[in-house]
C-alpha cells in the first residue's frame, strides 16, 4: 500500500465526516453519515463504470462488480469508518450524559 493510496482513502474519511457533520442538523447523525458514506460508494461505482465503455454501453451491475481494487475500496471503507467513529462517539456521550 503506497502513501498516495493512503493519503487520498484518510482525505476521502475526513470529507465524510465533514459532510456528516453539515448535514447532521437536518437528519441525525446516522443517518448524515450514511449520506456521506452513500456519496463515497456511488462515486467509486461511476468511476468503475467509466473505466469500462461508460454508464450506456455496460450492464446496470457493471461498476458495481468489476474493476474494484485496494484503492477504490479504501475510497468507501475509510469514510465509512470515520462517519461510524464519529456517530459511535456521539451517541457514547450522549448516553454517559443521561446517566451522569
Amino acid at each position: 500500500m503506497t502513501a498516495e493510496i493512503l493519503g487520498s482513502a484518510v482525505q476521502h474519511g475526513v470529507i465524510a465526516m465533514l459532510i456528516q457533520l453539515a448535514l447532521w442538523p437536518l437528519f441525525g447523525v446516522w443517518s448524515a453519515g450514511a449520506i456521506a458514506v452513500a456519496l463515497f460508494l456511488g462515486r467509486e461505482i461511476a468511476q468503475h463504470e467509466y473505466k469500462g465503455d461508460g454508464p450506456k454501453a455496460e450492464n446496470w451491475d457493471y461498476g458495481l462488480l468489476q474493476h474494484w481494487n485496494l484503492d477504490s475500496c479504501l475510497d468507501v471503507a475509510l469514510p465509512l469508518l470515520f462517519c461510524v467513529s464519529l456517530a459511535s462517539l456521539v451517541w457514547a456521550l450522549r448516553y454517559y450524559r443521561a446517566r451522569t
